[in-house]
């Protein structure tokens, strides 16, 4: 297979301090986003964005949300190398929500949790199309350390990038230490090896089950 729009990466996470303590838990969301120029030259862009009292599964979805609603503003179709250390994420888009979606938004057992915002992330997803990667967390991997990084600054500051900005990746990457920076990038996909997930239902047409 090969992709069929212009190829964009991105590298996403997501942060929740205080998971398991009492009173509120802060979140937060991060994104790379790379694209690849018309002259070959690679151009990169964050994302990031915060809820006051959230759960990781929260902001794992709203990292797809945000940052598929954020490249969809001019209304363009990409091709998505989404990466995350998320399993929720992966499995769910390759695996979960289309049984979800053939039971009325239902598990087999009952109800779907945060299912508004699974609902948001299809339809955010839905124009588009997307090649899932896991990849494992806090492993010194550049661009996901990096999408940590803006999430738990992101939780701690509760603010938001409010769309696509300037990266500052090159900066903090000269500013780690030797374990992160002796690191490989990985590289920018290639269209030809680009193999994206199955299409979804459109959720529109899939009424939700009470």
């Amino acid at each position: 297979m090969t992709a069929r729009y212009p190829l964009v990466a991105v590298y996403a996470d997501e942060s929740c301090l205080g998971n398991g303590k009492s009173g509120a838990t802060p979140g937060g969301l991060g994104a790379l986003i790379e694209f690849r120029r018309a002259d070959g030259t690679l151009s990169r862009f964050d994302l990031w964005a915060s809820e006051p009292d959230t759960t990781n599964n929260r902001m794992a979805l709203r990292s797809v949300i945000d940052t598929y609603r954020a490249m969809s503003r001019k209304g363009n179709c990409v091709s998505v190398q989404f990466t995350t250390d998320s399993r929720y994420i992966v499995d769910g888009m390759t695996s979960w929500v289309r049984g979800w979606m053939a039971r009325g938004w239902r598990r087999k057992d009952g109800a779907v949790e945060n299912v508004e915002l699974w609902r948001e992330a299809v339809e955010a997803i839905a124009r588009h199309e997307t090649q899932w990667v896991w990849v494992k967390g806090h492993a010194g991997h550049p661009q996901n350390e990096y999408a940590n990084h803006l999430a738990t600054r992101a939780a701690a500051a509760q603010d938001a990038s409010d769309g696509l900005v300037a990266s500052r990746f090159d900066a903090w990457m000269a500013a780690q230490g030797a374990a992160i920076r002796s690191q490989a990038l990985s590289p920018f996909p290639v269209a030809e090896r680009f193999v994206p997930a199955s299409a979804l239902p459109a959720p529109s047409r899939v009424r939700l089950e009470t």
